[in-house]
């Protein structure tokens, strides 16, 4: 058996290395860069060690029994049994899902596809979007019957960039099949290598609304903490120490106000909306949810205004240090981050923004912000610090060497114990 994955990003590079383990496993990519990276023992996601990636790399996998080989030649793919999916789905400027990535990689798999082979998706959907949308691009592409010469499956993928205590095989697997036995032989596929354990959904649109109401839950929840920071905020309390005081009951839900940015949160709700809208529903609360989350950057920057201005700080080419671009913390990824709509909105009051991100590639945030951004650390001092991400060195950090008798701190993420002005 060689399994092939398809997008050697952050889900599919350490799904790819788990399986090379156990399997004969070729990773594909149509990003020579990242290819080349990977087969050099790098990975710049740093899902990976070096050590973990290059104990499975190896050159060919002929004489082999397991392990990976990486390329961006679908030939390499030829002959696999199983392949697996992991392209981004991520949404236009319009809020719609864009399925291009998946679009094409379904078109990439066809070519290659033969008789009995299966095909499983991990990429975040709405219901029905695997038979409906990839289904009858593969039939095209490789002139094949589904469920008769070919077949498929869904496990969506519940990768959490940066988090090193739940990896990949340590995270339960929800799994299925488009028909019973290609179920159970996903299912055992998975179980091979998932310690965690699996969950066989019953059908393929089961375990892809699994996934979908996953993230809209957090979201909604993440939302609601939001309008209670606004509340508490005109109230004149602290909504940490509201939050603290309710999480004394054994039920209450720990969710945190901030910034909802990412590939997953701030994107997979409107997967879901769309499919509810085109049957005839509107979803009010999930689409609330979402317009709460995507306006915080500029509510943030608002109550940052707010502060300078309480304080007879100068706005105008005020010095403002943003700590961290990345949409979460210890973590280089930047997909989706919404510390941009902070400091976007921020720049039109004319300040000028300094961003330190030791996490952060400079080249990738400007290449899809067009921000500068440095991975040094600055030396001067500044009229306002905002702590945008929370990431291990910057609570570590000794703030006073970017201070000046009059800065002002402000902590979006409610993280430090003291010296801040206000927080969220």
């Amino acid at each position: 058996m060689k399994i092939g994955i398809i997008g050697l990003g952050y889900v599919g590079l350490p799904l790819a290395a788990l399986f090379a383990t156990k399997y004969k496993v070729v990773g594909f990519d149509i990003n020579q860069k990242r290819v080349d990276e990977i087969n050099a023992g790098k990975d710049n996601t740093l899902e990976l060690s070096d050590l973990d990636l290059q104990k499975v790399l190896v050159e060919n996998l002929d004489a082999k029994e397991k392990g990976l080989v990486c390329s961006s030649s679908i030939e390499e793919l030829a002959d696999c049994t199983y392949y697996i999916i992991t392209v981004p789905t991520p949404v236009d400027d319009t809020k719609r899902p864009v399925f291009t990535p998946l679009i094409k990689a379904s078109e990439t798999v066809g070519k290659v596809l033969k008789p009995n082979d299966i095909v499983i998706y991990e990429s975040t959907v709405y219901p029905g979007a695997t038979e409906e949308i990839c289904i009858p691009v593969l039939e095209k592409s490789s002139g094949m019957v589904f469920n008769k010469d070919f077949y498929a499956g869904y496990s969506p993928e519940r990768i959490n960039p940066g988090d090193k205590k739940h990896t990949v095989e340590k995270i339960l697997k929800v799994t299925s099949g488009s028909t019973k036995e290609i179920g159970q032989k996903v299912d055992e596929l998975y179980k091979s290598v998932i310690t965690a354990g699996t969950h066989l959904a019953p059908t393929i649109k089961v375990a892809e609304a699994s996934k979908v109401i996953e993230n809209t839950q957090r979201d909604i929840n993440i939302a609601f903490v939001n309008e209670l920071a606004k509340i508490f905020a005109l109230l004149g309390i602290d909504t940490n120490d509201v939050l603290e005081a309710a999480g004394t009951k054994w039920n209450f839900l720990p969710f945190k106000p901030g910034l909802v940015g990412g590939h997953c949160i701030g994107v997979d709700p409107y997967y879901l909306a769309q499919k509810a809208q085109e049957h005839g529903y509107n979803p009010d609360l999930i689409l609330a949810g979402r317009r709460i989350n995507d306006g915080m950057g500029e509510y943030l920057s608002l109550q940052i205004i707010k502060l300078m201005l309480k304080h007879d700080t100068q706005v105008k080419d005020a010095k403002v240090l943003i700590l961290g671009i990345t949409f979460k913390e210890d973590c280089p990824d930047v997909r989706n981050t919404k510390v941009v709509d902070l400091v976007n909105n921020l720049n039109e009051y004319r300040v000028k923004t300094t961003i330190y991100d030791p996490w952060a590639s400079p080249e990738e945030v400007f290449q899809e912000y067009g921000l500068v951004t440095t991975q040094e650390k600055p030396n001067e001092k500044f009229d306002v610090i905002v702590l945008a991400v929370s990431h291990d060195k910057f609570l570590k950090e000794d703030l006073s060497k970017f201070q000046h008798e009059k800065t002002l701190i402000y902590d979006v993420k409610g993280k430090l114990v003291n010296g801040y002005t206000a927080r969220l």
